[in-house]
């Protein structure tokens, strides 16, 4: 028998540090070679950490939320059997969550889980341990996790129902680590708000047209072409506004002073996911039609959802679009996605009364929030922006005009 030390890996593409995650396994737990360990977080992807070896856990050499080196810290101890002249130890490359490997069933009872959905059940007061896994080697999946929980409402419904009430019930202050995902985009929003002098500008868009539109291409593609939300034909309007002005597809590194006016439009579309805010690229969206960049929203956002989005994928924007659907309020403040030098925010549609030609109608509004770095985009040349998309938008013949 041998202890073996197992390092973190080195990540590569230049990672010098990750941030611990989650522990996979305990002190006394027996792994089998390749069994995931622990999943750590680089920028917005989550890395699976296998073992080298078989044997029994020993130590665990960091705390969940700990940020620890490249290729320096150890994040377990291993306990493994001396191993055979003829078969040398081999140490596999980490894997990335999206890859969705099928690791070795783990000889311990821990439920097989991701971050994001354990942070779930333990919010829905769920012991994972109850919840039968449906994924390769026992993983329990968020369709898993939610089908446990609408079973036991019932029966808490129940229970709760029939509990006398305590008549001073004890109320304890709950402290939340911030890790991961959620601490990334802390990180990412201060860099953010420190760095950028923020300037929003707010214009009301009559959208009854498009939406009318929409209605159309949707009653009469939708069936072989798929349907389309209000996002894509947003996306060729912010791709048709940037031919005149550019300047606001761009990236500002401020150390070096250099904005870099990138050629292509690499759009950031904002997803909410159960573990925070992600923002996939939709890459090269002035090469594709309404229906391609709807269809490849789609696929973004459900990959972002359910964690598998690549590293590529998740990084590269050049200019972000954000919307909280029919959450959107009135008016937004949304932050820049740093190094980008622009965000357009959408607001949700509400039907208002309007004047026109002397008469007062109903009419489709929705309000764009847009957010601009004041230090490279002056004022003026904003506003001409939201301008040129209010015109493409009010006037949405003009998507289909190169």
């Amino acid at each position: 028998m041998a202890t073996h030390v197992i390092k973190m890996p080195d990540i590569g593409e230049g990672i010098a540090e990750v941030e611990l995650v989650a522990w996979r396994v305990q002190p006394g737990d027996a792994v089998a070679e390749d069994q995931i360990l622990a999943d750590v977080m680089t920028d917005k992807a989550t890395v699976e950490i296998p073992s080298p070896v078989a044997g029994t856990v020993l130590a665990l050499g960091g705390a969940e939320g700990e940020v620890l080196a490249a290729g320096a810290a150890a994040p377990a101890t291993a306990l493994a059997p001396e191993p055979a002249p003829a078969a040398p130890v081999r140490t596999p490359a980490p894997r990335a969550a999206a890859s969705t490997p099928s690791p070795a069933p783990a000889a311990s009872d821990r439920p097989i889980a991701s971050p994001a959905l354990r942070r779930r059940a333990w919010e829905l007061g769920i012991d994972l341990h109850a919840v039968a896994g449906s994924g390769p080697g026992g993983r329990i999946m968020q369709a898993d996790l939610e089908a446990h929980a609408a079973r036991a409402a019932p029966a808490v419904a129940a229970t709760a129902a029939a509990a006398v009430p305590a008549p001073s019930p004890v109320r304890t202050d709950q402290q939340l680590r911030i890790t991961g995902l959620r601490r990334k985009i802390a990180q990412k929003m201060q860099e953010s708000k420190r760095r950028i002098p923020h300037f929003t500008y707010v214009e009301e868009i009559d959208v009854t047209e498009l939406e009318a539109l929409r209605a159309r291409l949707n009653e009469k593609h939708g069936a072989e072409r798929g349907r389309l939300t209000l996002l894509p034909l947003l996306v060729r309007a912010i791709v048709l506004a940037l031919r005149e002005f550019p300047q606001l597809n761009a990236r500002f590194d401020d150390e070096a002073g250099v904005v870099t006016r990138v050629a292509a439009v690499h759009l950031g579309i904002a997803t909410q996911t159960d573990a925070g805010l992600m923002v996939p690229v939709l890459r090269d969206a002035d090469t594709r039609d309404l229906w391609a960049n709807a269809a490849e929203i789609t696929r973004l956002a459900e990959a972002a959802r359910a964690g598998k989005a690549l590293r590529d994928e998740l990084t590269g924007s050049s200019i972000t679009l954000t919307s909280l659907g029919a959450l959107g309020g009135i008016v937004s403040t949304p932050v820049i996605n740093h190094p980008e030098v622009a965000i357009v925010g959408v607001n949700r549609i509400v039907a208002r009364p309007v004047i026109r030609d002397g008469a007062i109608v109903a009419r489709q509004m929705m309000n764009l929030s847009s957010s601009f770095d004041h230090r490279v985009i002056d004022g003026l040349h904003a506003a001409q922006f939201v301008q040129a998309l209010r015109g493409v938008l009010e006037c949405p013949a003009l998507l289909f005009v190169d």
